[in-house]
């Protein structure tokens, strides 16, 4: 094998290592931002009457960012499969 043969299987295997460290963190992303985005709309619909005013202002823009975060966290999740020859859906 060449010298470059041996480099560019090292920067596929340091490239394979990086989707998945991004796989990972968008799948934690995702997971946590799902949590936080139930809570924030049970809170400012259904539960309202048990928050105050300030609570609840903070979870209507909360409920906008973590809408803005998940949606990044699955952009991220679709670009890492795609790098790692996965099935995006």
């Amino acid at each position: 094998m060449n010298t470059l043969m041996l480099n560019n299987l090292n920067n596929q295997t340091q490239f394979s290592s990086l989707y998945e460290t991004v796989l990972f963190a968008a799948n934690t992303a995702l997971a946590v931002s799902l949590v936080c985005i139930t809570a924030s709309i049970l809170i400012s619909y259904p539960f309202a009457e048990y928050f105050s005013m300030a609570v609840q202002v903070s979870a209507h823009i909360g409920t906008i960012v973590i809408a803005a975060i998940l949606k990044v966290s699955y952009v991220l999740r679709c670009v890492a499969q795609h790098g790692l020859g996965q099935e995006v859906r």
